[in-house]
């Protein structure tokens, strides 16, 4: 069985990538559709136009045929008529000698056709005197009924009808029979049927077809050739133009098409030219102008760092004094202290972003265990996560595989994500999870807080947007945060990823290959999606094992 279904197997598979690749070259293709297209109405116009020339040419010789035929046998009764009334035979020897020499040597040398049949007619009545009736072999068993009825009904008048005779070599070829009638003096009306063969008119037929047919796939070639040159002559500046396209969205904005000529082409090239320098000079001057953006930042906050630790140090001087100090002086000294804290954090997350901005990161990995860095993350934020009532948990279920990475770039990451859950969390507990693959190693941050909706998580990553511009900033940041830790991701080669329900809280999951090199797909080995309800209270972390479904446990009881 096995034997015999793999040749059909190997057919069907045939097929099938035979198939699939003249799909793929009909929807890739322009100038193979064009062609295909071209041939088949061209195809279908010729198959129309021979058919029709065909049929009109072979109804013609067909009736220039029977015209002719008619004519012969006409004439060749009318001999043979004139012979029998000129004899004066009245024996039935003298009549049957007078009937065959009309019959055989009139009629066969007037009409050529040696396919002859004399029959009695049905109304004459038997004389002994009467000859016999003739039948060549070639119409044994040809002449209808019909045909008969109809001569036998109307004296002196021809029909005919189409049959098939054989020729010399006993061949099949197309005849016609012409039945007529004939008076035999002094014995009665006789029918009087020849037979024409149409074999030659069906050679010069075929022949005319056989070269109609050559002609067709003649021209159908030419057509093939002509169409596919001037295909390629209008399809080339075409691809041309893609092939450029290409090009210029890849960032090489000096390429230009060549302009040929004065015709539609040399002005799609003339506008596409036109285009692509407008398109540079805007990219140009948008470059400049981000330059100067970058450096005006970078400028700015590099100024800013003078008089800001001049302040710094003023106010440090003030609130290492604020005991001395009336209770509203005092209170000014803190918020001094705490405001000139959060300028220089802005300060240092402006010139991180100016850094991306202008392109000039440049990463020093190591290898770098993300389990160990998440808990060093999460033993330095304990304290605040603890003010804000929300328990830090971190969950490793897989290999604790190491990863190339910056571990600076990546601690902030982490760090920036825990904060932001712990400013988001309602006091409820946040799950620090980590597992590693084959080709990646994620971190997720998980907190079952107010969530987000689709909108606002769409929107999370931009700079200085809050969900809730009304919400009070409790923990602090400048707003960059998530969007510094979307560049350190990306600069890593990974992902940054958010889901977030209103009412079920969010998840941050960071993705990051182990080694970065082009052309190996990453798969995550955490969900963005978590799998637990939605969180509806407190939840006592440490009376349960670690685990998602454990928590969500304890929440339902």
């Amino acid at each position: 069985m096995s034997t015999a279904a793999n040749p059909a197997e190997r057919a069907a598979g045939w097929v099938r990538g035979r198939a699939h690749r003249f799909g793929t070259a009909w929807r890739r293709s322009l100038q193979f559709r064009t062609v295909l297209i071209t041939l088949g109405l061209s195809s279908l116009a010729i198959l129309v136009i021979g058919f029709t020339i065909s049929f009109t040419v072979a109804s013609n010789l067909f009736q220039a045929q029977v015209e002719r035929v008619l004519g012969s046998s006409a004439t060749a009764r009318a001999a043979a008529q004139a012979a029998l009334d000129a004899s004066d035979a009245v024996d039935r020897a003298s009549v049957q000698q007078v009937t065959s020499s009309a019959l055989f040597d009139t009629v066969i040398g007037v009409s050529g056709s040696t396919d002859i049949a004399l029959f009695r007619a049905p109304d004459t009545t038997p004389l002994a005197i009467a000859p016999p009736d003739v039948l060549s072999p070639d119409l044994g068993g040809r002449i209808s009924a019909e045909l008969r009825e109809r001569v036998q009904q109307n004296p002196d008048e021809q029909f005919w009808q189409s049959v098939e005779l054989t020729d010399a070599d006993g061949n099949p070829v197309p005849g016609i029979v012409v039945g007529t009638d004939l008076l035999i003096p002094g014995v009665g009306r006789y029918e009087l049927y020849i037979g024409y063969d149409l074999g030659d008119a069906a050679q010069t037929l075929a022949f005319m077809q056989l070269t109609g047919a050559i002609g067709a796939v003649a021209l159908i070639a030419l057509l093939s050739a002509i169409t596919l040159v001037v295909v390629r002559w209008v399809i080339e500046p075409i691809q041309g133009v893609a092939a450029t396209s290409r090009r210029l969205a890849a960032g090489d904005l000096g390429v230009r098409l060549p302009v040929r000529g004065e015709d539609e082409l040399a002005a799609l090239a003339e506008s596409y030219n036109g285009m692509a320098d407008t398109l540079q000079a805007r990219i140009r001057e948008l470059a400049e102008l981000s330059v100067m953006q970058q450096r005006f930042v970078s400028d700015v906050s590099h100024e800013l760092r003078t008089p800001l630790t001049t302040i710094r140090l003023a106010g440090d001087v003030l609130y290492g004094q604020r005991e001395d100090f009336p209770p509203a002086t005092a209170r000014t000294a803190e918020l001094l202290r705490t405001q000139t804290e959060r300028f220089e954090t802005l300060l240092a997350d402006l010139l991180e972003i100016s850094r991306y901005d202008a392109g000039s990161v440049e990463l020093e990995t190591e290898p770098t265990n993300l389990v160990h860095l998440a808990g060093e993350s999460i033993e330095s934020m304990h304290a605040l996560a603890e003010e804000r009532g929300s328990e830090l948990r971190l969950e490793a279920p897989g290999g604790h595989l190491d990863a190339e990475v910056d571990p600076r770039r990546i601690r902030r990451i982490v760090r920036n994500l825990i904060g932001n859950a712990i400013e988001h969390g309602e006091g409820r507990p946040i799950v620090v999870s980590v597992d590693s693959n084959a080709t990646a190693v994620a971190l997720s941050v998980r907190d079952y807080g107010m969530g987000m909706s689709e909108d606002a998580a769409a929107r999370v990553f931009d700079r200085f947007w809050r969900a809730d511009p009304s919400r009070r900033r409790s923990i602090g940041g400048t707003g960059l945060g998530l969007a510094i830790s979307l560049e350190d991701a990306v600069a890593h080669g990974g992902t940054l990823d958010v889901w977030s329900r209103e009412g079920r809280g969010t998840v941050f999951r960071l993705v990051v290959p182990r080694v970065r090199s082009a052309g190996v797909d990453v798969e995550s080995p955490l969900p963005l999606e978590p799998s637990d309800p939605d969180a509806t209270g407190p939840v006592d972390v440490g009376a349960v094992p670690p685990g998602g479904a454990a928590i969500e446990e304890v929440r339902d009881a």
